[in-house]
């Protein structure tokens, strides 16, 4: 059966499947995500089934039904922790984006199945600087973080929040705009309200951040880049600091002009979140008049001569106008845009709130638009069709009830369109009244909208009206405001008495009446000029009095009309029963005021009680308090060192962006000359050759040195013993030479003799001589 459900689901169309009630659908989805979360499931089967769940997580409605009743989130949270050894696992980029997608703008329980774990993953891989990784976790863990306390608090107690924090503020540097956005959502959910958050958007670099924001805004990356852009300045917004900082903007006009361009885009999803993040700037007051400003004073001459020109007509030069993109959205919504419809209308309710002579031409183009939204639904259309109507119906409503506001302005000259209006504005709350016991919500809005100080007109414009329907219209109305605690009946009494007023002038001006139309002045100047009682029973018969002279005052305007006497009759008879069921409905508010009183002050002494809780609980909290107090001082010294550990990453960004374009330059010069590879490769082999030759030369060199060494040695022996020869010659030498002296001078000696010898014999014989010759 459950393969059967499968493969009838693979069939069907996903958009709105499980929010249909249908049982099938149902069961199959059930069973795969019991498949998809059990340990068992190959990996192929469970990417298969979490793919066909992607596209249920298209749907809004299936969205959250995945959410609230098949625990998807923990689901895919539990096969994230199965593989989270691997993060760079497809399964596991898969399951990231599809929680991704889940999570988004949706409230998960900090206390549901694997939470924990999921958010130490995400953290532990925010830090892991792969890209693959890192974005998809910085976008879900934007998602985990924003409106949830919970888990916000959970983050802040882990002992790494501060290296957590440091690394957020490097991606602030990132070279993609989406990690940009991410890492800035996440700090300001986690820091926007503490000390480390008060430096991060300090005044002196916020409107810095605030030219980021929109400039991703309009140039981003794509629709979900702009998606959460629009976010965080949105949750900006909601810190009256960074509101605050924003009306100081000095670009703000132009900001806003070119977000404004983007509503020409006809993208339902991108012009649903630009007109999201104008409603937001419509919620400060120091913003919507300079929004009003950009909307509509651009467009005020030029609307105001096509209008008599061509009615209604929109050229291609009027397209570029924002204030005619709002009118385009508001124009039969078709599928899938029912929200922008509604957004246009929210925004343009709020703006014309600030009223301005310098719409009325935008005005008369919108009317025709607004009141084609109020034609009849098909009695056969779907309940999710009638629930639409019926909320743009009321939305409708406040829209008429402004346009109204501001043709008072210049009732002179709009006295049609106010007319138009109202009685349009009469219609919805008339079809409200009808459907506030079968649609939701719809009781609640229908009285909100009877107190609201803009019914007054309408109402008065109904009861001062010459058509019967149109009187008994407002009167069915005004008995079911006149017992609601802040309906403004005497503002009522007043409008009527100038409405009545006004008649009796345009009447004086074309035809002269008789002397009784000059007594009716009167009533209506006691009315309006008559001092306002501050007790409750005194407003009450003053009311009266008022309702009473209102009704003499359009009876004596009854008469002021050339009609017949049986139309007279009729109108009188009208006016008495309206005054007897004012009358009735006096003596009502007076016994629900003495009702209401007592209840107040039931309530008060409940309050005392209350009051008398809230002293102890305020003298727990300032025991705490002090605690808090040192824990912030203790964090002014983290918060210092994460200031100047900023400073150092700032300088290191600068580092890494020239080394970024050396690197850069070199990649080029590398691409020029990938053809010598080869000879590099060559020129590597000779050069380990000769680092080879060069070990043999070093090896043959250090056994020179140590051979040298010992030849040093030896030498220096020889040197030693030179020396030593070298003294016992000079000695010798010395010796030689006395030797040589003595042997000289015994030579000399014995020349001498021979001389002597030779004499002796000379003076011998010749015979004698030559035997002492012989002889000697």
């Amino acid at each position: 059966k459950r393969k059967l459900s499968c493969l009838h689901l693979s069939g069907m169309q996903c958009v709105r499947l499980l929010s249909s009630g249908q049982v099938l659908p149902s069961e199959c989805v059930c069973g795969l995500v019991e498949l998809a979360g059990d340990p068992n499931t190959s990996p192929a089967l469970t990417g298969t089934i979490i793919s066909l769940l992607a596209q249920l997580v298209c749907d809004d409605e299936s969205r959250d039904v995945l959410q609230s009743s098949y625990n998807l989130t923990s689901t895919l949270a539990s096969i994230i922790h199965c593989h989270s050894s691997t993060p760079r696992e497809p399964l596991v980029l898969q399951c990231l984006k599809v929680l991704q997608r889940l999570t988004y703008n949706g409230r998960i329980f900090h206390c549901a199945n694997y939470i924990h774990e999921l958010i130490d993953f995400l953290m532990s891989n925010i830090q892991s600087h792969n890209d693959d990784i890192t974005m998809p976790c910085l976008g879900l863990m934007a998602n985990l973080v924003r409106y949830n306390l919970s888990v916000q608090t959970h983050i802040k107690a882990l002992s790494n929040v501060k290296v957590f924090y440091r690394t957020l503020i490097n991606f602030l540097a990132h070279n993609s705009l989406t990690v940009v956005v991410f890492a800035l959502s996440i700090l300001a959910s986690l820091t926007l309200n503490e000390d480390v958050g008060e430096k991060l958007f300090h005044s002196k670099n916020i409107h810095q951040t605030f030219q980021l924001i929109f400039n991703i805004i309009v140039n981003g990356d794509g629709t979900l880049t702009r998606k959460y852009s629009v976010d965080l300045l949105v949750d900006l917004l909601k810190n009256p600091k960074m509101a605050d900082y924003l009306t100081r903007y000095e670009h703000f006009s132009v900001c806003v002009s070119q977000v404004l361009g983007l509503l020409h885009v006809k993208d339902p999803d991108s012009a649903a979140k630009v007109l999201e993040l104008l409603l937001a700037l419509c919620g400060v007051s120091g913003l919507r008049s300079l929004l009003c400003e950009v909307v509509f004073r651009p467009a005020a001459p030029r609307l105001r001569a096509a209008s008599r020109r061509q009615g209604v007509g929109l050229d291609a030069g009027q397209k570029t106008e924002p204030g005619l993109a709002l009118i385009q959205w508001l124009s039969s919504p078709a599928e899938g845009e029912e929200l922008c419809c509604l957004q246009a209308l929210q925004l343009l309710t709020e703006l014309l709130e600030v009223v301005s002579v310098c719409v009325l031409g935008f005005v008369e183009l919108l009317v025709p638009v607004v009141l084609d939204l109020l034609q009849g639904l098909d009695p056969a259309a779907p309940d999710s069709q009638l629930r639409t109507h019926c909320i743009r119906t009321t939305h409708t409503t406040s829209l008429l009830l402004n346009i109204l506001c501001v043709c008072n302005m210049v009732v002179n000259t709009c006295v049609c369109s106010s007319q138009v209006c109202g009685e349009a504005v009469l219609k919805a709350v008339e079809l409200m009244s009808k459907l506030r016991q079968q649609v939701k919500d719809m009781e609640t809005s229908f009285y909100r909208i009877l107190q609201d100080q803009r019914m007054v007109t309408p109402l008065s414009l109904a009861l001062t009206s010459s058509h019967r329907e149109h009187v008994q219209t407002g009167l069915r109305l005004l008995l079911e405001a006149t017992p609601l605690p802040d309906f403004p009946s005497l503002v009522l009494g007043e409008s009527i008495a100038a409405n009545n007023a006004y008649r009796q002038r345009e009447a004086e001006l074309s035809v002269k009446r008789v002397a009784v139309q000059q007594d009716v002045p009167a009533p209506m100047g006691k009315s309006l000029s008559g001092p306002s009682p501050s007790s409750p029973s005194h407003s009450i018969h003053s009311l009266i009095e008022k309702l009473q002279n209102g009704m003499e005052v359009c009876y004596c305007n009854c008469f002021s009309f050339p009609l017949s006497l049986q139309s007279k009759e009729g109108r009188l008879q009208d006016l008495l029963e309206a005054k007897a069921l004012a009358l009735s409905q006096a003596d009502r508010l007076i016994t629900q005021y003495r009702c209401q009183r007592a209840q107040a002050e039931a309530e008060a002494r409940k309050l005392a009680s209350m009051l008398k809780e809230a002293e102890q609980r305020r003298e727990a909290l300032q025991v705490e308090l002090g605690s808090q107090v040192l824990e912030a001082e203790r964090a002014k010294g983290d918060i210092k060192e994460l200031l100047q550990h900023n400073a150092r990453l700032q300088a290191d960004s600068q580092e890494h962006q020239s080394l970024k374009g050396s690197y850069n330059q070199l990649l080029n010069r590398f691409n020029e000359n990938t053809h010598s590879n080869c000879d590099i490769t060559g020129l590597r082999g000779e050069l380990r050759g000769q680092e080879e030759r060069g070990r043999a030369k070093e090896k043959e060199r250090e056994e020179l040195e140590e051979t040298v060494d010992i030849l040093r040695k030896e030498l220096n022996k020889t040197e030693l013993a030179r020396k030593d020869a070298s003294i016992r010659a000079s000695s010798l030498e010395l010796q030689k030479a006395q030797v040589e002296a003595k042997l000289q001078k015994k030579e000399d000696e014995l020349n001498k003799h021979s001389s002597m010898i030779a004499m002796i014999h000379s003076l011998s014989s010749g015979k004698q001589k030559s035997d002492v010759n012989l002889s000697l």
